[in-house]
């Protein structure tokens, strides 16, 4: 990620409602999905927002997020008809992981959280930088009467992750209870909004979607209460830190159009039963035949730090490349997913070689995730 210091680039980037707040607090900011999101806080950086969400509790505006609803008569079937997971599988109150793919090469087009309201209702939660290409798929395959609409800017999203998060919400008369992937309305305030019993950081965890004229109301009041349990404001940095360790995929990165979920290892995120979704024709005769490719973990054996786009190596070979890779601030070594080619024939505990700038260092085949975790 690079800072983004200059008004002139800062005007071509959207803003989360949220940044007066964000740049009072010493935030370093950097360009993410089109938006000017914080990365990190003075007073901490990422190595202490971090621990904090190990350790105590962490907020993240993570605004950035798309923002989709799909309303009408047949709602979630249509949905269902589209996405990968199978929405049948859940019912309302429940939210669910599944994946866009393009319906000729099974390819993922982005990794979606659905929160499956009604028969009649579907809130759809998109990356930020492929909202409206999602948005768009779905408007051409809707049938008339069902109405999909791009609420990108109308909401924020506040990611408050962390073993002390229930605690947090608790003290402010928010749910907490609810079982993983579900959710349920709330208010805080003076504020309706929905808390989620989801997250990105394999950590107890609440998302918090808030009307976004609200959104500094909401962060005003977690923070108020936030002292007591030792809250901390994080950025995106700590986030993918926090996400690595978990080995949870980042789109763009570890899925993308030419990383299918076959190959990412996501088959667990796709209906194989279904009727019908986009890819399904694709995706089932690349997983008869068997990827040429696969997402693996790796983890460092020496101080290297593995960097995504670096490659692999067994001996003169090239057997890989790494997706994403950094320094895991828990385990205090360096960390990765990585593609590996199917016909090395690799398995856990193999090593590989990865390239740092001419100079060799040993990675260990690791199953993620790389820390144990407390997500439910």
């Amino acid at each position: 990620m690079t800072d983004v210091t200059s008004d002139a680039a800062a005007t071509r980037l959207r803003r989360s409602p949220l940044h007066e707040r964000h740049t009072a607090a010493g935030a370093k900011f950097a360009p993410f999905g089109g938006w000017e999101m914080p990365l990190e806080y003075a007073g901490g950086g990422v190595l202490k927002e971090h621990t904090a969400v190990r350790t105590a509790v962490g907020v993240f505006d993570v605004s950035h997020l798309g923002k989709a609803r799909v309303s009408g008569p047949g709602a979630a079937d249509f949905v269902n008809s589209c996405l990968s997971n199978d929405l049948g599988r859940i019912g309302p109150g429940r939210a669910q992981y599944t994946l866009c793919c393009d319906d000729a090469t099974g390819g993922v087009v982005d990794d979606i959280i659905a929160y499956l309201y009604a028969d009649d209702h579907v809130f759809l939660i998109p990356n930020a930088a492929n909202t409206a290409e999602v948005v768009r798929r779905l408007r051409a395959a809707a049938p008339a009467q069902v109405t999909v609409t791009d609420e990108h800017e109308a909401y924020a999203v506040l990611a408050v992750q962390g073993p002390r998060s229930a605690e947090l919400l608790a003290a402010l008369d928010l749910p907490t209870e609810h079982g993983y992937m579900s959710f349920s309305a709330a208010s805080l305030a003076g504020v309706e909004l929905t808390v989620c019993r989801t997250g990105y950081t394999g950590e107890l965890g609440y998302e918090l979607v808030v009307p976004a004229e609200h959104a500094v109301a909401v962060w005003d009041a977690l923070f108020a209460a936030g002292a007591a349990f030792e809250l901390r404001a994080c950025g995106l940095a700590a986030r993918d830190t926090l996400r690595t360790e978990m080995g949870y995929p980042l789109h763009g990165q570890d899925l993308s159009l030419d990383i299918s979920p076959v190959q990412a290892r996501s088959g667990w995120a796709v209906g194989w039963d279904k009727p019908a979704f986009w890819g399904r024709d694709a995706l089932l005769a690349e997983k008869a035949a068997g990827p040429r490719r696969t997402l693996r973990g790796l983890v460092a054996v020496d101080r290297a730090i593995p960097r995504p786009g670096m490659t692999l190596h067994v001996g003169d070979t090239q057997v890989g490349t790494v997706t994403s890779g950094t320094f895991s601030p828990t385990r205090k070594q360096g960390i990765a997913l990585a593609l590996l080619n199917t016909n090395a024939n690799l398995v856990e505990g193999d090593e590989v070689e990865i390239d740092i700038r001419g100079r060799r260092a040993p990675l260990k085949l690791t199953k993620p995730p790389f820390v144990t975790p407390s997500v439910k």
